[in-house]
């Protein structure tokens, strides 16, 4: 099977949002849905010298996220009537007819990918724009950076960096993402306290 997914270059990305922003009006979603977000991190301190000036070791970041289309899906695992499922190109996606609405897999990923709509009674979620796909087309946020931190195709094919392991996403091993991060030198490892989402509200 090949398993398609994402690259992302984080020491080019500037948190600009014009991924997130394209793929909301591609797929006519409201402002309190996204399929794909920007986590803007921040962290470090303040410590004065002896001579009385002030440093600091301040740092900030940007990752941008969509649906990982695991190996090993949580949400595929946990759906009662197999609408989440994974298709031979690895894409995890959401049969609509089969789906109940239930929530358990926006319960159960870690990276908070599928969401429930309410207004159309189902989940819904990143599926590499399977239209576009269909038409030999990236998916919309990759076509819409500028900066191009983004790639998309097949795994084997694709640059390969550290695989989804930066704070502020879940240790990689549970469901086995298929998200290669470049990561930038201000990079925190995953699990770190060290640092916060400055745009938590945005992106929960």
């Amino acid at each position: 099977m090949t398993q398609y997914g994402f690259y992302y270059d984080a020491t080019r990305c500037t948190g600009c949002h014009t991924c997130e922003a394209a793929c909301r009006d591609y797929h006519g979603l409201s402002l309190k849905m996204a399929f794909r977000r920007v986590y803007e991190v921040e962290g470090g301190l303040w410590s004065q010298a002896s001579d009385g000036t002030w440093i600091t070791d301040s740092y900030a970041y940007y990752t941008s996220i969509s649906c990982q289309h695991c190996d090993n899906p949580a949400c595929t695992q946990v759906c009662p009537t197999g609408a989440m499922h994974k298709g031979e190109n690895g894409i995890v996606s959401v049969e609509e007819k089969r789906c109940i609405g239930c929530g358990y897999c926006a319960l159960a990923c870690p990276y908070k990918a599928p969401r429930v709509d309410r207004e159309v009674g189902h989940s819904v979620k990143c599926d590499g724009c399977a239209s576009r796909m269909a038409a030999g087309e990236l998916p919309i946020c990759v076509e819409a950076c500028s900066m191009r931190c983004i790639e998309f195709g097949s795994i084997d094919e694709l640059p390969r960096g550290t695989r989804a392991a930066v704070a502020p996403l879940p240790d990689p091993s549970v469901t086995q993402p298929n998200l290669y991060i470049n990561e930038c030198a201000a990079a925190q490892p995953f699990g770190s306290l060290d640092c916060r989402i400055a745009n938590a509200a945005e992106v929960d």
